[in-house]
Parts: C-alpha cells; structure tokens; sequence
C-alpha cells in the first residue's frame, strides 16, 4: 500500500506543484513577450524600409523632373553627346517605367527598378553640372578619393577594385593624364563585370543565335540580357535601359577626354565629383545585376 503522506507533505506537494504551474505559466507568457517583440520589431522594420524606399522614390522623382526641366530649358548645350545622351536614357526609363508590373514579379524587381530610376536621375543631373559655369566648390582632391565600392568590387576581383583605386588616385586637376588613366581604368572596371559574370560560352549557350561582334564574341547587349534573365527581368525595356545607361557612361568618358586635353579645359572640382559619383553609381548598378543573377545551369 502506498505511504500515506502527512499534512505537512501534502502542503509542500501543493506548492511543488503551483510553482511548477506558475513557472510553466510564467515561461509561457515570457516566450509570448518575447514573439510578439519580435513580430513588432519585424513590423516596425519592414515598416521602417518601406518608408525608406518611398522617400527615395519620392526623392528620386523630383530630382528627374527638377533636372529634366533644367535640361530641356537649356539654351546652349556644349556638351552635345551627354546632353543627347541623357535625353535618351529618360525616354528608355519611361518606358521602362511604363512595364514595371511585368518586373515586380520578380524578387529583384523592385530593387532593379529603384536603382534604374536613381541612375536616370544621376545622368540629368550630370548633364546640367557639366553644363554649369558654376566654379565654387568646398571640395578638395582628397574627396576624389573617397569611394564606398572598394570592397564590393573586391568581392569580385582583389585586381578590380585595385583598378578602381587606381582610376581614382589618377583623378586629379594637376594630372596630366587623369581623363586617359580614370577612363581606361573605369572603362575596364565595366567591361571585366560583365566578362566575369556574364561569360562568352555562358551566354552562347544560353542563346546560340546571339548577336556578335566581328570577333565572333558576343555583344555588351547581348551581355546585360543573359544576366537580366537569370534575375527574371528580362524583357527588351530593361535590355534597353541598362545598355543605354552603360552608353551613357561611356560618353562621359569621351567628354571627358575632351575636357581635358581639348579646347574646353580642364574640369573644376566639382565636376570631377560629379563625374567620379556617375561612373562610381553606374558600377553599383552594373554589380548589383550580376550579383542578384543566377547561376548558370
């Protein structure tokens, strides 16, 4: 037969088990704080990105307005090849814009489409800054060397991101060769993004009646499509824009030059800054396609 238990021990029997009770209910209500922090910390987050992304659409829209008034209002242009350039560039974002439900679709849509509109926005306001006779500046030569893609570029390549350096270290007003050595460098820095993520059997492979260049290598467009395809982006509206944007860029390089050792002179500070930001943006754009691609089968 069981032991019977005395009065005292059932008292304490009854406590063992309302603390047990009262842990297993104090655990409880613990793990519920500690979710719904969690779900109020992850609202408040999404909640934060969202507002975020709104301020730099809205952002980014008032610039392109601002700026494509500025441009369209102009009455002398010296700058004719960017100045067409960025013209061009907006017409091919509105069209892109235009399709952006067939690209939401995709888990990089909205990012893609956000960045397109930041680098349509960057080219007018480069084209009015060249267009400038403003010469003020509280801009140094060490701000020319500042750079925020140094190590995204080394994720890719150690020697990419010592080329951008050295782009960099070139672009100086007292440099001589500054417009040759910053725009073969950064010409490079754009050719080698996509030859690394975008390789010529890759892009054959996926399309064997690619277009080609006389060396039978496949085209820059050709290029900017196999990657925009392994985002799911592909269709001939974002085609057109990145390889218009690329375009762009490398016009300014051949202004540049221009600038430099042409009838025009040398840029000021500011304009330099100008350029470095452009072609600075116009590789994070380039990176960040290749980066959210997928890989090949």
């Amino acid at each position: 037969m069981p032991r019977r238990m005395t009065p005292s021990q059932i008292r304490s029997a009854i406590r063992q088990a309302r603390n047990k009770q009262k842990q297993a209910i104090d655990k409880h209500n613990r793990e519920v704080r500690q979710r719904n922090q969690k779900v109020k910390q992850a609202f408040n987050t999404y909640n934060n990105e969202i507002r975020r992304y709104n301020e730099r659409v809205r952002a980014n829209r008032q610039k392109i307005a601002t700026e494509l008034r500025r441009l369209k209002s102009s009455t002398t242009v010296r700058h004719e090849v960017i100045h067409t350039s960025a013209i061009t560039l907006n017409n091919c974002y509105e069209q892109l814009d235009a399709g952006e439900s067939s690209l939401e679709s995709s888990n990089y849509g909205s990012e893609f489409l956000d960045l397109s509109e930041r680098e349509n926005a960057n080219s007018l306001a480069l084209s009015n800054a060249l267009e400038s006779d403003t010469e003020e500046s509280n801009i140094t030569p060490s701000d020319l060397l500042r750079t925020e893609i140094e190590e995204m570029l080394n994720q890719l390549s150690p020697d990419l991101s010592k080329r951008w350096r050295g782009a960099l270290f070139s672009l100086n007003p007292q440099n001589p060769d500054a417009a040759r050595h910053f725009c073969t460098s950064a010409r490079e820095v754009f050719v080698q993004i996509l030859d690394m993520n975008a390789p010529d059997e890759n892009v054959l492979a996926l399309n064997p009646s690619s277009d080609t260049t006389s060396s039978g290598q496949p085209t820059r467009k050709e290029k900017i499509r196999y990657l925009l395809s392994h985002c799911g982006l592909m269709t001939s509206e974002a085609a057109d824009f990145v390889d218009e944007d690329i375009k762009n860029v490398l016009a300014l390089f051949r202004v540049f030059n221009d600038g430099t050792h042409g009838s025009s002179g040398k840029f000021e500070l500011n304009k330099l800054m100008s350029i470095k930001t452009r072609v600075e943006d116009g590789i994070t754009y380039l990176f960040s396609i290749s980066q959210h691609a997928k890989p090949s089968p």
